[in-house]
């Protein structure tokens, strides 16, 4: 994995604030770089709830500003304002549709999307099913047929920085009675993704 060399004007401190779905391979990859930049990772269920994610956001974009830090978001198309609420802010976020996009790729997602998957990473997983009824409900069969209307199987990825979370994703497949499948995925498009967004970020002007 080549290590990405970014020219870094050494002013206003750099803060990546989004999803902490991927907070593990983010920090790794900030490391690994030596990136001059700093994190604030929001909790990953918030995409179930628009309210809370569009307030949390705007808080903590608002709270970076106040503390005379750029701020860079790392979410995806994750609230139909996300545009608005980069606007606002005088920011920009990562490029692609969702955090599954930047970890694998559009054509690896649209691939296993077109065949029925349903990813699942290792923070879902351990939280599985109190996510999965407070979104649905409790009635079991509901859900199942919520899943299986859209899906044909669990796709679990796996990364580099993740623990034994195998029995968390045969749970959380049995949950919805899906079949569960594997996938090993490396950080090299994550990588890129990031570097780009800070390379981005540190060239963008902020509006008065």
């Amino acid at each position: 994995m080549k290590t990405f060399k970014l020219h870094e004007e050494r002013t206003t401190p750099l803060v990546i604030v989004g999803c902490g779905i991927l907070h593990k391979e983010v920090t790794l990859l900030i490391a690994k770089n030596h990136w001059e930049v700093y994190t604030h990772f929001l909790d990953s269920s918030l995409h179930n709830y628009l309210n809370k994610l569009s307030t949390k956001l705007n808080e903590a974009l608002e709270e970076i500003a106040q503390n005379k830090q750029q701020a860079l978001v790392f979410y995806g198309s994750c609230h139909p304002l996300m545009e608005t609420i980069l606007e606002k802010h005088h920011t920009c976020r990562t490029e692609g549709q969702n955090c599954i996009v930047m970890l694998l790729g559009y054509e690896r997602f649209m691939q296993e999307l077109g065949n029925g998957a349903y990813f699942l990473l290792e923070d879902w997983a351990l939280t599985w099913e109190p996510m999965i009824t407070a979104c649905f409900g409790n009635n079991h069969e509901v859900i199942r047929e919520i899943f299986h209307s859209s899906h044909k199987y669990i796709l679990a990825l796996r990364t580099p920085c993740n623990g034994d979370f195998v029995q968390a994703a045969e749970t959380a497949a049995k949950f919805v009675d899906l079949p569960l499948l594997w996938m090993d995925v490396n950080l090299e498009h994550l990588e890129s993704v990031l570097a780009e967004a800070i390379a981005q970020r540190r060239q963008q002007h902020d509006q008065p």
